[in-house]
C-alpha cells in the first residue's frame, strides 16, 4: 500500500522546483531553501496542512 497520496506528490515536486528556482522560503524568517530534505519536509508539511494522506511525523 502506498504510504503518500497523490496530492503530497504534487506537492513535494513544486516545492522541489520552487527550490531548484531558488525561490523557495523557509517559515517567518523567509530565508532561502537549499537543503534538498528541507524542502521534501517543508512539502511534506503543506501537504499535511492540507489534509492530503501523509504519514504523521515521528516524535523526538
Amino acid at each position: 500500500m502506498a504510504r503518500y497520496g497523490k496530492a503530497a506528490q504534487k506537492s513535494v515536486k513544486r516545492t522541489m522546483h520552487k527550490r531548484k528556482k531558488g525561490t523557495l522560503t523557509s517559515g517567518k524568517s523567509k530565508k532561502r531553501v537549499k537543503n534538498r530534505k528541507q524542502a521534501i519536509a517543508i512539502g511534506l508539511s503543506e501537504a499535511r496542512r492540507k489534509g492530503a494522506k501523509v504519514p504523521r511525523k515521528k516524535a523526538a
